[in-house]
């Protein structure tokens, strides 16, 4: 785990409709091997379609039920962890972007994927004047358009061989990877599963590979989940709070565990799952402590040593195989599997009613705000926790677009802010709010403002999922 990373602002994603064209910014080159689908280009833009029936209701399709997770053999994991301790020692102690040591753990985990059936690719990109690897593997089958991605930073710091930061998340998802091929798993959704190169060094990979990914592309991941540091020897048991569908997978797990858990707060923002966060995919993951102090009433939750930090040797040269907290790594790559099979098994779609309006708003360029409302009538109680706000609007410039959720209460719920380096087009976008203290009938607006000049658009369609 890096040490900090720039603030981050929300811009989720799902399948681009037909748009207008830029008149701003530009796809970037990716060198080296991609992703298949990576490289794809957009569909062409054309003008918006006549508006149909400004409102519209359709009941939800039954999800199937998921299959088991297997139970992920701590042994396995702990041979990984051995093979970069050793891949470490033999190449001057480290596995750090620029030498020797990164490539060979990239070889390594590249062999064991392509000997299970994965198809795997290499992504390169420069960073500190040194070449860098991404390895991306995918599992044959699934909905291309529904991918749920498990990603891990593969580099160390070059002080010492970071078997738990990261070699930990690194083995976990190797191994549930493995895991799949063994189960032959065949998901509704297609999984896909990420090393990344250079996070030390400020999350330099998994950027890389997002901001050079097609925005079409980044919309069929439904979910990035992100493991770095799972196996700390002071363990605590953190989990991301981002998704609340993700967090909530996560939880179901450890509660059947009965292992109590807390919201991770101290690597939000300094991990690999930031660069899909910002532009508006879902994410979530896990996580053990790194050199904050354990608590006592942590340490009275967890065992452990209160007042010591969750891994001593963080970022050091003791940072090795004897820094593994074995109850903790096995928890934690169990509850991988678990994730994976769970997220992976539904492809009908978000639950629930649909109540959306399809009415073009014009948007004024660097003008005063503008709304669109869709009325909800037939429900009963109050809106869910994690009510799904679906935006697509249509903009040249869509770091200009300010965007925020009305409730019938008159509550605000912001949705998107501007951001001046967000140079793409078009949002295109499902936000999740806890609208629970909502009163769900009554009128919802979406509040959208132009807040820079020189640009233009308009909302296209917009719909709440209940």
């Amino acid at each position: 785990m890096k040490l900090s990373v720039p603030g981050a602002h929300r811009i989720p994603g799902r399948p681009v409709r037909p748009g207008r064209i830029s008149t701003r910014g530009a796809t970037a080159t990716v060198a080296g091997l991609a992703v298949a689908g990576l490289l794809a280009a957009a569909a062409p833009a054309v003008s918006a379609a006549p508006a149909a029936p400004p409102v519209s209701t359709r009941p939800a399709q039954s999800a199937p039920t998921a299959l088991a997770a297997p139970d992920i053999p701590l042994a396995n994991v702990k041979a990984h962890l051995t093979q970069f301790s050793s891949i470490a020692a033999a190449n001057g102690g480290n596995r750090a972007h620029g030498r020797a040591g990164y490539l060979a753990s990239v070889n390594y985990v590249k062999g064991k994927l392509d000997a299970a059936g994965f198809t795997t690719s290499v992504q390169q990109f420069t960073s500190s004047g040194a070449t860098g690897y991404n390895l991306i593997a995918d599992w044959p089958g699934g909905d291309p358009n529904q991918v749920v991605m498990s990603g891990s930073h593969l580099d160390s710091v070059t002080s010492g061989a970071g078997i738990n930061d990261n070699g930990s998340g690194s083995a976990a998802i190797l191994e549930t990877a493995l895991a799949v091929s063994r189960a032959q798993l065949q998901p509704a959704k297609h999984l896909r599963f990420a090393w990344w190169g250079a996070e030390e060094l400020g999350l330099v990979g998994s950027r890389y590979y997002v901001n050079n990914l097609p925005t079409a592309e980044r919309a069929k991941i439904s979910g990035y989940l992100n493991f770095d540091m799972i196996g700390s020897p002071n363990a605590g048991y953190f989990v991301y709070d981002d998704d609340p569908a993700i967090e909530q997978t996560f939880k179901d797990y450890y509660a059947g565990l009965g292992v109590a858990t807390e919201i991770e707060t101290e690597g939000d923002g300094r991990s690999d799952h930031a660069p899909f966060k910002n532009v508006g995919v879902p994410v979530g993951g896990l996580f053990s402590g790194a050199d904050y102090i354990k608590t006592a009433a942590q340490a009275q939750k967890w065992g452990g040593t209160s007042g010591q930090a969750f891994d001593r040797c963080y970022h050091s040269s003791c940072d090795t195989t004897a820094n593994i907290n074995d109850t903790a790594l096995d928890r934690n790559s169990d509850a991988v599997a678990h994730a994976v099979w769970t997220l992976s098994a539904n492809s009908s779609g978000p639950s629930g009613e649909v109540f959306e309006t399809v009415d073009d708003v014009t948007i004024p360029d660097n003008g005063p705000t503008v709304t669109s409302a869709v009325t909800v009538s037939g429900r009963t109680g109050n809106a869910p926790a994690a009510l799904k706000v679906g935006v697509d609007i249509k903009h040249t410039w869509r770091g200009d677009v300010v965007i925020d959720l009305i409730g019938p209460s008159g509550t605000v719920y912001p949705l998107k802010s501007s951001s001046g380096s967000d140079s793409a087009d078009n949002v295109i976008a499902t936000y999740t709010v806890n609208a629970s203290s909502e009163t769900a009938n009554g009128v919802w607006s979406l509040r959208v403002q132009d807040v820079a000049a020189q640009d233009t658009g308009y909302i296209d369609s917009w719909r709440l999922t209940f």
